[in-house]
């Protein structure tokens, strides 16, 4: 019996591996969740807002390595989707994105809803497509998997117009075999070998993607404690693991006086995985590039390029097989007590950090401190903002928590941030999803505040009102009980403790409101770098 576009497309993406829809439907996706009532493999998510949805997706695929679907409603669907879509670029994850679209023959009618939907798309996607048939649909699904799988990952959209999802007539599509990734040639890996050796403590080794996992992470290592290299990481990983136990990495600042200072010494440097390091924003007087003039690169592995197998050809080159890699030692700070800041919370957060936690991090300037008081937490892996369009922690959280249900998420949201997608808390209770929110309410766009401080803009009342959030104050509590949510405010450093190790304790989502001052300066110095332990033996990996 023949199936329709719908049904034929859903047993494709199932058998493609497609584990999970995120979505957020409308008329004309209503073929497309019929299919999935025939598709137990796939677990169909709602989520309130299509924001919430692609970050969401995003989320599930830095934890899972594998894409997860979306559903979204016509243009404007994808349009509320963009910002999280844009991070899920920046984070270069799998991701198929299936948007709906009127029926062919509704077209020419210019319907209320009706918008160039390629055009919008192409914004975030590396491969589009708008099937005309029924009988394609599935061999376009089948594509779209193959695009977005292509290493490091993409985001690959397939709209699909209502009657190609109903008409009959169509079967499974074969399946495309999956990409591999390269590994990088001789030539680089003798290149960076040679940079290292000749420039010692003056060279560095600058892991992104792929290179921030475990066995990368080792081989990275040995190669910087064989050459006496310093051994960086991106300014924002899509995903980083870290903690005691793996090797310690110095994390690039935000603010660029801060980087710059942490580069300054370096005469060469190894990318692995991460692209050359910029700052985020152009600045008066400032140079866009983070390296110090004269420093020379070395592109070791590209993203896409196969980093662990590139780094552990570099760690061989090297001849540093027999040195053991610098481990971070378990390290907590100080218990923190007293009235609230945001440098307490932090240390609370580290010390209530539990093993294999992952962590969602939107904290944006309540959680500069984070990386350096974490650093020596028990294993865990860090989700960061890699777009820089706010709003993507708490759905990000949700993807993490579907992608790995017997972890603890631990989501670190600002307020502003968290008022983009906070919906993305109804879907965390009707999923019951282990997920525990430390939301950061200073009252403000803290950020702003700190760079009207840095570019020496004079405040006036006009631009203060614009970055502030007290008139009216947010009531995230009260809001998070609407949506179903548990929820306390805090106002002192023991108190945050005593319910973060209860929120963690406990099934299903909570929400903590940490009421912090909000920043009024830039940060005075560069982060210190991590801590320099004796190497040692990497233990066995976890079974």
């Amino acid at each position: 019996m023949s199936l329709t576009g719908a049904q034929a497309l859903a047993r494709t993406l199932a058998a493609a591996g497609i584990r999970v829809c995120f979505t957020n439907p409308g008329t004309s996706e209503i073929h497309l969740l019929s299919a999935l009532d025939r598709t137990p493999e796939i677990r169909a998510v709602l989520t309130l807002f299509e924001g919430v949805a692609t970050g969401a997706a995003d989320g599930y695929a830095r934890m899972a390595s594998r894409p997860a679907a979306t559903v979204l409603h016509l243009g404007p669907g994808l349009g509320n989707g963009l910002a999280n879509l844009h991070n899920a670029r920046r984070a270069m994850v799998p991701l198929v994105n299936i948007v709906g679209d009127h029926a062919t023959t509704h077209v020419r009618h210019d319907a209320p809803l009706q918008s160039d939907i390629e055009t919008a798309a192409r914004n975030v996607s590396a491969w589009i497509r708008t099937s005309r048939a029924a009988i394609e649909l599935p061999g376009d699904g089948a594509e779209a998997v193959a695009a977005a799988t292509v290493p490091p990952g993409a985001i690959a959209t397939l709209i699909v117009p209502a009657d190609v999802a109903w008409e009959v007539g169509a079967e499974p599509a074969a399946l495309r075999p999956p990409a591999t990734a390269p590994t990088a040639g001789e030539e680089p890996v003798r290149a960076a070998a040679a940079a290292l050796r000749r420039a010692g403590a003056r060279a560095g080794i600058l892991l992104g993607g792929d290179a921030l996992r475990e066995r990368a992470l080792l081989a990275a290592s040995r190669a910087a404690t064989v050459t006496g290299a310093r051994l960086l990481c991106e300014m924002f990983p899509a995903r980083a693991q870290r903690g005691a136990g793996l090797p310690a990495v110095e994390r690039l600042a935000y603010w660029p006086e801060l980087a710059s200072r942490q580069l300054g010494e370096l005469d060469e440097v190894v990318l692995a995985g991460a692209r050359a390091p910029v700052t985020f924003f152009g600045y008066p007087d400032t140079p866009a590039s983070l390296l110090p003039p004269g420093c020379v690169q070395h592109q070791l592995a590209p993203p896409g390029t196969d980093a662990l197998a590139s780094l552990e050809a570099l760690a061989d080159e090297l001849d540093a097989g027999a040195t053991g890699a610098v481990l971070q030692q378990s390290d907590l700070p100080e218990a923190p007590s007293g009235e609230l800041t945001a440098a307490a919370a932090c240390r609370a957060i580290a010390r209530c950090l539990p093993e294999g936690a992952i962590v969602s991090d939107e904290a944006i300037t309540s959680g500069l401190m984070l990386p350096a008081t974490t650093a020596g937490a028990p294993r865990h892996d860090w989700l960061t903002l890699t777009g820089g369009a706010i709003g993507q922690g708490l759905p990000v959280a949700v993807g993490a928590a579907i992608a790995c249900p017997d972890r603890p998420v631990l989501a670190l949201e600002a307020d502003g941030s968290a008022m983009y997608t906070f919906q993305a808390l109804w879907t965390m209770v009707r999923e019951q999803l282990n997920v525990t929110i430390v939301l950061f309410s200073n009252r403000s766009y803290g950020i702003l505040r700190v760079e009207l401080a840095r570019l020496g803009v004079r405040q006036g009342p006009v631009s203060r009102a614009q970055l502030s959030l007290a008139e009216p104050e947010i009531d995230f509590v009260s809001l998070a009980a609407g949506l179903g949510v548990p929820a306390r405010r805090v106002r002192t450093a023991e108190t945050l403790t005593r319910e973060l190790r209860r929120a963690l304790s406990e099934e299903g989502p909570h929400l903590i409101e940490a009421v912090v001052p909000a920043p009024e300066h830039p940060p005075a110095a560069a982060p210190e770098r991590p801590p320099a332990p004796a190497p040692e033996r990497p233990p066995a990996p976890p079974g």
